[in-house]
């Protein structure tokens, strides 16, 4: 297939808790956008399906793809590694398939510094305050509050990649938040750039989160 009919590269990223796989799910059920499913050492959580959700291997399963070479990217997030299988990435976007990514800052600079022939796209996910974040991460590790915490800390440090990426949203509601990401899509697909934001104002939501 040749480049003008090659699918895109859709990155969204943002600490833990801000929402961006909701958001990842709601986009993969648009057609021909489907999510890169990674491969990661840790322990499924409930209700996550091998081969659907993940595809969950241990250690030195993970460290034996890497010594290959066979990731497009990997990150250890949390003591756990993550990473995306290069050939199937690439396969898919050959086939015109546009593929969706949920991961961190350090796999997007990866993807990022592989300098690909495919449009890649990148959105950071924001919560709508800290409190909603606490109570977010709080429910997500079963009322957890000590590995809540180790992820507000971590939080501070992730958020301030948010300028490395092509855009950024507060994900206040999910619905509107993700019409504002397809409508910023559909903008760099057409090569428009009608579709601005206040950087200023999300340095100011920052400031509140992390002070």
């Amino acid at each position: 297939m040749s480049e003008k009919n090659a699918g895109i590269i859709v990155i969204l990223s943002s600490p833990s808790g801000a929402g961006k796989t909701t958001l990842v799910k709601k986009i993969s059920k648009r057609n021909n956008y489907k999510i890169s499913i990674s491969h990661t050492t840790r322990t499924p959580r409930m209700n996550e399906e091998d081969g659907k959700d993940y595809h969950f291997v241990n250690i030195l399963e993970f460290k034996k793809l890497i010594n290959e070479k066979q990731f497009l990217e990997y990150a250890k997030v949390f003591k756990n590694y993550y990473g995306s299988l290069k050939n199937t990435v690439i396969d898919k976007l050959n086939k015109g398939e546009n593929i969706i990514f949920d991961i961190d800052w350090q796999g997007t600079k990866q993807i990022k510094n592989k300098k690909l022939k495919y449009k890649i796209i990148t959105i950071f996910i924001l919560p709508p305050s800290k409190k909603e974040l606490f109570n977010r991460l709080l429910k997500r590790d079963h009322k957890d509050k000590k590995t809540a915490s180790e992820r507000m800390k971590q939080f501070k440090k992730d958020v301030l990649h948010w300028k490395d990426y092509d855009f950024a949203v507060i994900n206040d509601k999910v619905e509107t938040c993700y019409k504002l990401i397809m409508k910023f899509i559909n903008n760099q697909r057409k090569k428009k750039n009608t579709l601005k934001y206040n950087k200023n104002f999300i340095k100011k939501h920052i400031n509140t989160l992390i002070n």
